[in-house]
């Protein structure tokens, strides 16, 4: 289920393959982790029935989609101005909780992710009173394993092909991946003005 959910690429997926050319695969793993624990928080909530809290979530859906389009058209931009880094040299340094922590909040902002659980566990019969906390802990841990999991085997593929690029593949892959990312932020916010 955890890789189901983190499988589609979107702009997390994006994000964290150009860190990973750019950055290395510490990072891009590390940026990974950040959205394999927002998801764990969504299957928690989703799992666990937790009503209140996901009422609240939904409630909201506009402030948040409206947070997370904004973020992504600003990593995006971000990453369009970003210098292509040398392939002989050592990747760009960068802040590990940095990394970790845009992926948790942009996956965080998107409403859509706690749907997305919400709509499979009910499709499988899995959301029930009567499951045990032994059974739903396991299942929650088990999303957030498949979910690090994606990530991890994501990262070392794209890290693989790292060494047959040079610095204009670089310069390219930021330009490619600034303006993905910049679209899916466009894209929530037009969604969000369309809705509204």
């Amino acid at each position: 289920m955890g890789i189901s959910i983190a499988a589609p690429v979107g702009p997390i997926g994006v994000l964290c393959m150009q860190r990973t050319l750019t950055q290395g695969r510490v990072v891009g793993i590390v940026s990974g982790l950040g959205a394999a624990c927002a998801d764990f928080i969504y299957g928690l909530i989703a799992g666990l029935g937790l009503t209140m809290v996901s009422q609240f979530i939904m409630s909201r859906q506009s402030w948040i989609q409206l947070i997370g389009g904004l973020f992504l058209f600003y990593l995006g931009l971000k990453i369009l101005c970003a210098k292509a880094t040398p392939i002989n040299g050592t990747p760009r340094k960068s802040s590990l909780s940095s990394a970790f922590f845009t992926t948790f909040l942009q996956t965080l902002t998107n409403p859509m992710t706690i749907l997305s659980f919400a709509a499979i566990f009910a499709g499988l019969g899995i959301v029930n009173t009567h499951t045990s906390a032994i059974s739903s802990t396991t299942l929650i841990v088990g999303i957030f394993c498949g979910s690090a999991a994606w990530w991890i085997f994501l990262t070392t593929t794209v890290s693989m092909m790292r060494r047959r690029m040079n610095q204009q593949h670089m310069a390219m892959i930021n330009v490619i991946s600034g303006i993905i990312i910049c679209l899916f932020g466009m894209f929530s916010l037009i969604r969000l003005m369309i809705g509204s």
